[in-house]
């Protein structure tokens, strides 16, 4: 697998490594279980809200820690609000590209930076607890990467149908992937630890053509 100078840089050096002592916000998304894993902390100004640090602590491949250092120089010194914009393509641009196999480490490394700004929001009252919704859903789908590609199942049009059932807690979801496809049990592993993380997800349902 061919790795940029800059990925291997990161990887071998990686910045802003190890656990912060009394972070202002911190997030963890990913799992073990399923091969990479990003807890980004964050200290916070309070009276500018400028991230004066940010520190990560990752498990994974190369390039997931590779995306989470880049990730964390990013953000360092932003403000929330310009971090808020920092994206999964912004990380992987920085590192001079990634294999479309591990796109998704770009993804994982952002998404964790968000969820902590997210956390700081909510714990400072800058922000209400969003609803969880379709829209919540979708939203999640456009961060799961269809490895030989390198880019999310939505803008590649592999979501036929989202549907939420808010009494039952169900969710299903129409994916547009032949038994055939080698990626699509990958795909409905990211998509079930993508949505599994709300309580308000009881059933995750998957279907294929048949």
């Amino acid at each position: 697998m061919q790795y940029s100078e800059k990925v291997l840089q990161h990887f071998m050096h990686p910045q802003n490594v190890g656990e912060m002592e009394n972070p202002d916000a911190t997030a963890t998304e990913g799992s073990p279980a399923c091969g990479d894993q990003v807890t980004i902390y964050l200290k916070v100004d309070k009276e500018n809200l400028i991230i004066e640090d940010v520190s990560f602590l990752s498990y994974g491949c190369a390039s997931n820690i590779a995306t989470a250092s880049i990730i964390t120089e990013m953000a360092k010194g932003k403000s929330l609000e310009e971090a808020k914009k920092i994206t999964w393509r912004d990380a992987m641009d920085a590192l001079g590209g990634l294999p479309p196999v591990k796109a998704h480490c770009s993804v994982l490394a952002a998404d964790t930076l968000q969820s902590a700004i997210s956390n700081y929001e909510i714990a400072h009252g800058l922000k209400e607890v969003p609803d969880f919704s379709k829209e919540t859903i979708v939203d999640e789908l456009k961060k799961i990467i269809y490895p030989q590609v390198g880019e999310d199942i939505i803008t590649l049009k592999m979501v036929k149908y989202v549907g939420y059932d808010e009494a039952t807690g169900e969710v299903l979801i129409d994916l547009n992937l032949m038994s055939f496809d080698q990626y699509r049990d990958n795909v409905a592993e990211e998509i079930r630890e993508h949505l599994e993380k709300y309580p308000e997800v009881k059933d995750i349902k998957i279907n294929f053509p048949s």
